[in-house]
């Protein structure tokens, strides 16, 4: 009877050795010439503005959870798709009922304005995104209107 997990077991041994044989080759064969430059935080080639605990805006973590939310909502329809002539009215209407409320809140966050990617109006905004530009409108800038004037 448990010579039918030999196979499973041993599968599970030799990839946790294949693992650690790579872990130990990595350790034997990787440069270890450690630098205050290579230590340092990357970010997409700026330079490191403040520490990583710093607060900033979550309107990025928010459009990902929202196509997140919606990817694995989606998801669900293929298999749904592929039986679908075997499980009737029943299940259309309730795939119907499904697409609406999906399709609500769809409507629900992009009234919200999350689905913008950059809010012109940042009531608690440090850093660069204290001094966002107004977005452009018929009426020119104050410092422009001057000059037209003239």
């Amino acid at each position: 009877m448990y010579t039918d997990f030999a196979p499973i077991l041993i599968f599970s041994v030799l990839s946790v050795a294949l693992i650690l044989f790579a872990l130990f080759l990595q350790r034997i064969l990787a440069p270890t010439n450690k630098s205050a430059l290579k230590s340092s935080t990357y970010e997409c080639g700026e330079e490191a503005i403040d520490n990583a605990r710093m607060q900033f805006n979550i309107r990025f973590y928010v459009v990902a959870l929202v196509f997140l939310i919606f990817d694995v909502e989606l998801v669900l329809l293929f298999p749904w798709a592929v039986v679908f002539k075997e499980l009737g009215l029943v299940a259309f209407v309730e795939m119907l009922i499904f697409l609406t409320i999906l399709t609500v809140g769809l409507i629900a966050v992009w009234r919200r304005g999350d689905l913008d990617w950059v809010k012109m109006e940042v009531p608690y905004a440090r850093g660069r995104y204290a001094q966002l530009e107004q977005p452009l409108t018929d009426e020119p800038a104050p410092e422009m209107a001057a000059e037209l004037e003239a």
